[in-house]
């Protein structure tokens, strides 16, 4: 799917930035937006598998048929409630343990056993799809965007490696931003480069924050970098839906990608996903580095997130005094809000109170107005 690329004005301003107005979506627990999130890997449903998955507090199975596609389903039968989790997947379709109804993958019922002809009912179904080693789904109706993908690599042939799961007691959100905290990168972690990010909007449900920038330093290895490189390094992360990031470093000859795909918990805990990704070569010796890369890209990976999670765990996310430095993470914050939230477990459209009030203040008066004509 091609790529629109916005453009937004990148200035904020300050009153909005001293605002203390409650955001609706940014690090709220009881709220999402409709996108494409992680289920789980690949390699975890076979054939005729059927798996129990919580998905933002609605119960769901995803089960595999003959045909090899994965399948997600609302997790209870139509019929009575029993749990399709505990039924058996037959050629493409699953039949419920209980009554034994039986249900294809686009969840109509195809068969009753006490009757002659199946009865028109349908479980719910929500779009599914795979993609670098993992299920995904959709949390609407029909896809209003494409997964997940490296900007500028739509058509390329990646090679790729599950990294780690992680739970952590902090939003999604919180956790992220991270990647684009430049104060963190340029001070508290200690890296040899210093990062200045600029925001480019790709849609509504995707931006990136990038920058060039050059290798400082005076180790054996810094030295041997710049010497083969020039010195300079691109650094890129790009979010999609608020809950998967890709980070990306490299230089003109080669670059690694780590994502980080996110759900929220109960209570606004984090389990994630660890991916590493770069583009497939066509020698031993391409294929032999990029085997390198990949195991680098998880050690990166399983460091990054070690070394802020008791941070992360321990903070109450308030940025009450921004400044210019912050500037990416407030853009990344009102990014987020202007997209579509969802009710936790019943995946409806959310409104906030205000919007509830005026709604009902609304049908009040109708119902005022019926009632006048009426008496008239």
């Amino acid at each position: 799917m091609p790529v629109k690329i916005l453009k937004m004005n990148t200035n904020i301003d300050k009153d909005n930035l001293n605002s203390p107005r409650q955001p609706k979506i940014f690090n709220q627990s009881e709220v999402f937006i409709e996108g494409w999130y992680w289920v789980l890997p690949s390699q975890s449903l076979g054939v005729g598998e059927v798996k129990s998955v919580n998905i933002f507090g609605k119960d769901l199975i995803v089960y595999r048929g003959k045909d090899r596609r994965a399948v997600i389903l609302d997790a209870y039968c139509p019929h009575i409630g029993a749990n399709l989790a505990e039924g058996k997947v037959e050629g493409n379709e699953l039949r419920c343990v209980l009554h034994r109804w039986k249900f294809d993958g686009e969840g109509i019922c195809v068969d009753v056993p006490v009757l002659d002809e199946p009865v028109p009912v349908k479980a719910k179904t929500w779009p599914a799809a795979e993609q670098y080693g993992i299920i995904w789904i959709w949390t609407g109706e029909t896809p209003q965007q494409p997964l997940p993908f490296i900007l500028d690599w739509e058509n390329q042939t990646l090679d790729f490696a599950l990294g780690s799961q992680f739970s952590i007691d902090c939003h999604p959100h919180v956790i992220l931003l991270q990647g684009i905290d430049t104060q963190q990168i340029n001070l508290a972690n200690k890296l040899p480069f210093k990062l200045v990010l600029e925001k480019q909007e790709l849609n509504q449900n995707a931006i990136r924050f990038s920058g060039i920038t050059n290798i400082n330093g005076q180790s054996f290895w810094l030295k041997f970098y710049r010497r083969l490189f020039k010195s300079s390094l691109s650094y890129s992360v790009c979010y999609w839906y608020g809950t998967t990031s890709i980070v990306s470093l490299g230089n003109e000859f080669s670059h690694l990608h780590l994502m980080f795909t996110t759900r929220t918990l109960s209570g606004g805990k984090t389990q994630g996903q660890t991916l590493l990704m770069v583009k497939k070569q066509r020698n031993i010796l391409g294929n032999l580095i990029n085997i390198l890369m990949l195991w680098v890209g998880k050690i990166m990976s399983d460091r990054l997130l070690k070394a802020n999670s008791r941070i992360l765990q321990t903070m109450q996310f308030d940025l009450k005094t921004p400044i210019k430095a912050d500037l990416s993470i407030m853009q990344f914050i009102n990014h987020l809000e202007r997209q579509k939230p969802l009710n936790w477990k019943i995946w409806s459209l959310w409104r906030s109170r205000e919007r509830k009030e005026e709604v009902r203040e609304e049908r009040e008066k109708r119902e005022k107005w019926r009632d006048e004509l009426v008496n008239d």
